[in-house]
């Protein structure tokens, strides 16, 4: 199935170039198992076979990140306080979870929100999903497109760059970034499992 994922990229950013770095970045954000691994560390190797320049791949893909965020951004606005208010109303019984509880993830949120959001752009899977906890939480959009465009930007140019710089093993770059991933999901399963023991335990 990767290979599949993997060949269908390949093609459309052979096909559009430019245009597909950033469809497929842009895609990659709104639905989070499409690898943006592959996208960059090829996007980095094209620039070595075709007339696409390092710059003008990260511009291309940091463009891209941003439209996939403002998506996402505009999903978690309309799942505002108001409306999490109602379901831990209707639900908060089965969750173990209480309006206070709304409140205090709210205000973390606009106290450490913006560099919540960058730090989350070298998180597979998270960097992508944080924009909707920033939308919910109403955060100031200029301030998040200014650190999601910093975090996404770094990130694109280490990619991009490895990409070019090992050439046709681009792909090795790619089986590193998946043991990453995988190292990634353990320590954010692990801490999930923890923080759900340490809120049920306080509950009970």
């Amino acid at each position: 199935m990767q290979s599949i994922v993997e060949n269908w990229i390949t093609e459309i950013m052979n096909e559009f170039g430019y245009m597909g770095v950033m469809f497929l970045i842009a895609l990659e954000n709104i639905f989070p198992p499409i690898p943006s691994e592959v996208i960059l560390t090829f996007g980095g190797f094209m620039t070595t076979t075709t007339n696409l320049t390092i710059f003008n791949v990260v511009l291309s893909a940091t463009a891209g990140s941003v439209i996939g965020a403002i998506v996402l951004y505009l999903i978690g606005l309309q799942l505002d306080v108001e409306r999490l208010e109602k379901i831990v109303d209707r639900w908060g019984h089965i969750l173990r979870l209480k309006r206070s509880d709304i409140y205090k993830a709210d205000g973390w949120f606009d106290k450490y929100g913006p560099w919540a959001v960058f730090l989350c752009r070298f998180i597979p899977l998270i960097r992508s999903l944080i924009s909707i906890p920033a939308g919910m939480s109403n955060m100031n959009v200029i301030v998040f497109l200014i650190y999601t465009t910093l975090g996404t930007f770094i990130w694109n140019i280490v990619l991009v760059n490895l990409g070019a710089t090992v050439g046709s093993s681009w792909d090795v770059i790619v089986n590193y970034m998946d043991i990453y991933s995988k190292v990634i999901y353990a320590f954010l399963l692990l801490f999930i499992v923890i923080f759900v023991y340490i809120f049920i335990k306080k509950r009970r």
